[in-house]
């Protein structure tokens, strides 16, 4: 019976699944907050204003004042999406696209912008 050597062969892919399996979390946060960034600037971009703006009554605070406030964490995020806040306009996002909304958030505040 001729022998076989898949050992080191078996360990690659092993290790290799395993980098894959690492990444993939990463990845898809890091694209829920690529898609969070673009309904951010489709929907809110008009009345908040933008870093180096300056801030008039008509609009909106920062981005990055919004996510410095103590207690603004994904529950905080998650539940102010799911209600009407006037005066705001009320956009009827998708859930999923609320999710992704949160993940940039959580994102900008993470950077500390």
């Amino acid at each position: 019976m001729p022998k076989t050597t898949t050992g080191p062969l078996v360990a690659s892919l092993t290790g290799l699944i395993a980098l894959v399996a690492a990444a993939t979390p990463a990845l898809a946060e890091s694209a829920a907050v690529t898609r969070g960034q673009a309904v951010v600037d489709q929907w809110c971009r008009d009345c908040h204003v933008r870093e180096g703006e300056t801030l008039t009554a008509e609009m909106a605070p920062p981005y990055s004042a919004i996510v410095a406030i103590d207690g603004r964490d994904r529950a905080w995020f998650e539940t102010f999406l799911e209600a009407d806040h006037f005066p705001m306009t009320t956009f009827r996002l998708f859930d999923h696209e609320k999710a992704d909304v949160v993940e940039w958030l959580l994102d900008l505040q993470k950077r500390g912008k």
